[in-house]
């Protein structure tokens, strides 16, 4: 699964990867994948990767990091700045983007996009645990 995470710096990206794990049962530390461009989690049932692009300048950069071995069917793959490598990239099965708020407000807002079967499944068992 490709699940893409899209904002500006601080719009809480990293926050949101590490809720998600946190919610996947992870207890340990969850870093910024910032400066070492992927952090791996194994977890029981699967193996979650977390990657930041931002520091690519170029989709080409994918080739040389050797990352695409990750994106395979017993993985996650949390992707921030997906934009920057999205020649290279699997099409995402849930697509989030983060915003600030127009008004000031605090919080962010959460828009997310499901374009698979899986992705619909995943937030839609997201959505049950919300309202049930």
């Amino acid at each position: 699964m490709v699940v893409t995470l899209s904002g500006d710096l601080g719009t809480g990206k990293t926050t949101l990867a590490r809720g998600i794990l946190r919610g996947l049962g992870w207890a340990g530390p969850v870093k910024s994948p910032s400066y070492a461009l992927v952090e791996h989690y194994p977890l029981p049932n699967l193996y979650l990767y977390h990657f930041d692009f931002y520091r690519f300048d170029d989709a080409a950069e994918w080739d040389d990091a050797g990352v695409a071995e990750a994106f395979r069917p017993d993985s996650v793959c949390l992707v921030e700045w997906p934009e920057r490598v999205a020649e290279r990239l699997p099409d995402a099965d849930v697509a989030i983007t983060l915003t600030l708020p127009a008004d000031g407000a605090a919080g962010r807002r959460l828009h997310a996009v499901a374009s698979t079967a899986a992705g619909q499944r995943c937030l839609s068992a997201l959505a049950d645990r919300h309202v049930g």
